[in-house]
């Protein structure tokens, strides 16, 4: 029996183990959504108190049914572990590590380098390898074979197979998980590809195979390009109308009414979470290569980059029209994470405003009931305070940042002095003149 034979046979009498390097947002859920079904997953992870967390059968990630992964690991299908050297106990390895970018907005591929490296240097001869991470076209074939064939000795399509199947994790989608959300799967070659869909049709409803990995790393793209480019140009559309004294939201949902050919996005403070920010900008670094600008990409980056600097102007201007300087008054932010109803901070744009308005010389104070501390990306340490009557009174300005559906709008503007409403929290049509500043 051949490698090939082993593992589809290993696959369907789940047997087979599957390695997930990174137990994040994206990881962990995979990894639960495989032991519920049956399959043994071992989670490797350089954080030690996660794994340690993990094992005890204590979640970390909101979008984990906690009861699913406390019976995941009673029933021994889910543990956790800091030792690489056990991926030669793996038939399967999944990489779901993160993808950010450096300073100079290039990839940073240091973390897929490392689980590559990891993965070749333990693994066995016949294991199935796996990305999820977000990365350029030409990522599997280019750089991940290269990396593991040196590494390991082996050779790809007979000592082991390679497969680009992206994540599509949106943190606090009641409707849409792991489960169930189509997956796209793009294999190098065809038996990579019979394996991929043999395994991942074990844990995920709805499979979509391309013709190559290179495909799918471009779906990935397209998706997330796709939203930062239509949600930069609605935030440039909220300036301006502003200016023109129309109401954008207005505006938004009267288009919404088209049956066709329209798709509703609406401004904000900025474009947070860890894909639409960043994986644009994986496509415009693989372009240079071919000679190829991506002017709109370009463009709409900016536009998003300048939108917390705008959204600081526009806090100052509302305090000046209560002849408030920004410097020496107290601002209350409402909500740092970059959604709705989640605990995730990552890349989120209402901590970008809150630098730019203390670096003003504002006090700055906010209140997220999902978020009670968080680090910005300058290092910053900050403590959220409780949301008192008290706080709002004192406070020259409150900024909604993120609309949580916990807060109390009504309540909130009742008490408030001053309120710029970024996130359209304020809907009520009748709000005392000018006292509500809307994006």
């Amino acid at each position: 029996m051949n490698y090939k034979q082993q593992i589809l046979e290993k696959i369907n009498n789940n047997s087979i183990v599957v390695g997930i390097i990174g137990l994040g947002y994206v990881g962990l859920p995979l990894a639960v959504a495989f032991a519920k079904n049956g399959i043994a997953v071992l989670g490797f992870e350089k954080n030690q108190s996660k794994a340690a967390m993990i094992n005890e059968g204590k979640n970390y990630v909101s979008d984990v049914n906690p009861q699913e992964l406390l019976l995941a690991v009673k029933n021994k299908k889910l543990s956790a572990t800091c030792e690489f050297s056990r991926i030669k106990e793996c038939d399967a390895v999944i990489l779901c590590v993160p993808t950010p970018l450096d300073k100079f907005k290039k990839p940073d591929m240091s973390f897929i380098e490392t689980a590559c490296i990891e993965t070749a240097h333990n693994m066995k001869p016949g294991t199935f390898i796996s990305l999820e991470s977000t990365t350029y076209p030409t990522t599997t074939e280019e750089f991940m074979k290269p990396i593991i064939e040196r590494e390991s000795g082996l050779k790809e399509g007979m000592d082991f197979w390679l497969c680009f199947s992206p994540e599509r994790v949106d943190p606090g989608n009641k409707e849409y998980h792991t489960e169930n959300t189509p997956k796209v799967i793009g294999a190098l070659g065809e038996d990579a590809k019979e394996i991929a869909l043999a395994l991942y049709g074990k844990a995920i409803q709805y499979l979509y195979p391309v013709s190559t990995p290179r495909a799918a790393e471009m779906v990935k793209i397209l998706e997330n390009t796709y939203r930062l480019v239509n949600i930069s140009l609605i935030n440039e559309l909220a300036l301006l109308a502003g200016k023109m004294n129309i109401n954008i939201w207005e505006v938004i949902e009267a288009a919404k009414t088209k049956p066709f050919g329209f798709q509703a996005f609406y401004p904000g403070p900025g474009i947070g979470g860890h894909c639409i920010p960043l994986d644009p900008f994986y496509l415009e670094y693989i372009a240079k290569g071919f000679n190829f600008d991506l002017s709109m990409i370009e463009t709409a980056g900016r536009i998003n980059n300048l939108q917390p600097y705008r959204m600081m102007n526009k806090i100052s201007y509302a305090l000046n029209r209560y002849s408030k300087p920004l410097r020496g008054s107290t601002v209350l932010f409402l909500g740092v994470a970059y959604k709705p109803d989640i605990d995730d901070p990552r890349e989120s744009p209402a901590l970008l405003v809150m630098h730019e308005v203390a670096k003003k010389g504002a006090h700055v104070l906010y209140h997220d009931p999902y978020i009670p501390e968080v680090v910005d990306d300058y290092g910053k340490e900050w403590v959220g305070v409780e949301l008192t009557d008290e706080i709002i009174e004192k406070a020259d300005c409150v900024v909604f940042t993120t609309n949580h559906s916990c807060f109390d709008v009504d309540h909130i503007v009742e008490k408030a002095k001053l309120v710029v409403d970024l996130r359209n929290a304020v809907k009520r049509v009748h709000i005392e003149d000018g006292k509500v500043f809307k994006l």
